[in-house]
C-alpha cells in the first residue's frame, strides 16, 4: 500500500525510535541489579525515543510545532501543523517486561477558519510489530489490513477497556470511576485494563473492544487513537459529547466506542462524574 508523504514520515520516525526502545526492553529483566534503578532507566529510554522522533519529524517537516510528553509544547503558538507525540505509552508495562506498550504520533492541522482537526495518526507496538495508522478521509489500518469497529449491539456481549486509577490518581478521579465500574460491570462480558491508552483506542478501532473510557488522560496519550477510532467508523468525544480534535494541552476525559455503545457509555460516564461531585 502506497503511503502519503506525511504517513511515510510518521511511520519511519516510529520505527527508528522503536529500535532503541526494543534494545532497552530486552534489558528490563536486569533492572533489579542496575545501579541506575528501574525508574531512571525507563525515563532515559523514554527521552531517547522522544529525541529520535523529534529529530526525524523536524528534519522531514521543519517548522511544524510539537506537543510531546517529555518536553511539552514547542514551536509557534499560532501553528498550522502540530505533532502530538508520546514516545512510550505504557511505561509501567515496559518497566515490568510486559510487551504491551506503544509509540503514538498524531498530526493536527489548523484550518483557515481556526478550526483544528486531526489528520494523521500512528500507534506502533514494536513488541508485536503492529502498526496502526489512519489518515482523515482515508480510513484506519493495521499494517495493510483495513480496520472497522465492532458491530456488536448487545451489552451482554461487549468488552470495554479503561484505565483503572492507581496510587498517584486523586480521589476526585477515583470516586466517579467507582460509580462507572459499579454500574457497567454487571451488564457486560468484561472490562479490561491493559495499561496503554493508545493501544486501547487502537483496539477499539480494530474491533477487539466495543468501547473505552478514561477520566483525565493527557492529549499525547490519545491524539493518534482518536483518529484511528473515527476512521474505523466509531465515535470519540468527552463526557459532554464534545469533539476532541482541538486537544487541549491539559487532561481530557475520553469516551470511545462503536455506534451502538458510544451514547450510553458517554451518558454513564457523565452521570457518574456528576454523582461523584454531589457526594
Amino acid at each position: 500500500m502506497r503511503l502519503s508523504p506525511h504517513m511515510t514520515v510518521m511511520q519511519n520516525a516510529a520505527q527508528k525510535a522503536a529500535r532503541s526502545l526494543l534494545r532497552d526492553f530486552t534489558e528490563v529483566e536486569q533492572l533489579q541489579v542496575s545501579i541506575k534503578g528501574p525508574g531512571d532507566f525507563v525515563s532515559q529510554a523514554d527521552m531517547r525515543a522522544e529525541a529520535t522522533i523529534r529529530e526525524e519529524l523536524n528534519r522531514a517537516r521543519p517548522g511544524y510545532s510539537f506537543l510531546m510528553e517529555e518536553s511539552g509544547a514547542s514551536g509557534s503558538d499560532n501553528w498550522s501543523w502540530r505533532w502530538v507525540v508520546d514516545p512510550l505509552d505504557g511505561t509501567t508495562n515496559f518497566l515490568h517486561g510486559i510487551p504491551h506498550w506503544a509509540i503514538s504520533i498524531g498530526l493536527q492541522k489548523r484550518l483557515a477558519d481556526g478550526t483544528i482537526e486531526l489528520v494523521a495518526a500512528v500507534v506502533y507496538n514494536p513488541a508485536t510489530n503492529e502498526m496502526y495508522w489512519a489518515e482523515k478521509g482515508i480510513g484506519a489500518f493495521l499494517n495493510e489490513r483495513r480496520l472497522r469497529v465492532s458491530a456488536r449491539r448487545k451489552l451482554s456481549e461487549a468488552v470495554f477497556a479503561t484505565g483503572i486509577p492507581f496510587a498517584k490518581v486523586s480521589e476526585e478521579k477515583r470516586l466517579p470511576f467507582g460509580f462507572i465500574l459499579g454500574a457497567l460491570m454487571p451488564k457486560v462480558a468484561g472490562i479490561r485494563r491493559f495499561g496503554a491508552a493508545a493501544l486501547d483506542l487502537a483496539w477499539v478501532a480494530a474491533g477487539r473492544y466495543e468501547g473505552y473510557w478514561e477520566l483525565g488522560i493527557k492529549p499525547w496519550d490519545c491524539a493518534a487513537g482518536l483518529l484511528l477510532v473515527r476512521e474505523a467508523g466509531g465515535y470519540v468525544t468527552d463526557e459532554h459529547g464534545n469533539d476532541l480534535s482541538a486537544l487541549p494541552d491539559d487532561d481530557v476525559t475520553i469516551i470511545a466506542a462503536n455506534t451502538h455503545f458510544h451514547t450510553p457509555l458517554k451518558d454513564l460516564v457523565r452521570s457518574s462524574i456528576e454523582k461523584a461531585s454531589a457526594s
